[in-house]
């Protein structure tokens, strides 16, 4: 493709419309508005599921040959979809796994260094949907199998849900292998 060629099929992209409900889904996970809208239109505008996919892989993408310290982590909250909860609950319950999780590892020297990349590569935070308590348990299983630090947030039963439900599962750790757990999980819209 010659110059002209590909300014043309620039231009074509950015006149593209996308989405803005699947937009703003992009911008709530930290995905740069230009980097969310490409991502929409290279992937056809099907959903915003899929667009953050494209774009987290390319991410990855670029740098095939990174050592240790370019190693990037995430953290992903499992949300128990068989429970009734509101949106606000469920934020609420997110932000407990999020401390949780953060106070444990910070604890530890191993998983201290570890937050402290997390943190120092944006913080990327990921919420997905889990089918039940039990899908819950068996990802933490299999987290726990694959050395990933865990927090699985049990409700209080103040509120909603009762006392003891386990509402949240939150995994830490290199994002490649936090996707090997829970990358066929859809994101919670």
């Amino acid at each position: 493709m010659d110059t002209c060629e590909q300014k043309a099929a620039d231009v074509a992209h950015e006149a593209a419309e996308v989405n803005p409900q699947y937009l703003q889904q992009l911008k709530d996970l930290d995905i740069p508005e230009e980097e969310a809208k490409k991502a929409l239109v290279l992937t056809g505008n099907v959903s915003a599921e899929e667009a953050a996919i494209f774009y987290f892989d390319s991410l990855e993408n670029q740098n095939p040959d990174t050592d240790d310290d370019d190693t990037y982590y995430k953290m992903v909250f499992v949300v128990n979809m068989e429970l009734s909860m509101g949106v606000g609950k469920i934020a609420a319950q997110v932000g407990h796994g999020a401390v949780g999780l953060y106070q444990l590892s910070i604890k530890d020297a191993k998983t201290k260094e570890m937050v402290n990349k997390w943190d120092e590569y944006g913080a990327k935070k990921v919420v997905l949907q889990g089918s039940s308590t039990a899908h819950l348990l068996e990802l933490q299983a299999l987290a726990l199998s694959m050395d990933l630090p865990t927090y699985l947030v049990q409700d209080a039963g103040r509120t909603q849900i009762a006392a003891g439900s386990h509402t949240v599962l939150a995994i830490m750790g290199e994002e490649e292998m936090v996707n090997k757990a829970t990358g066929k999980l859809k994101l919670l819209n």
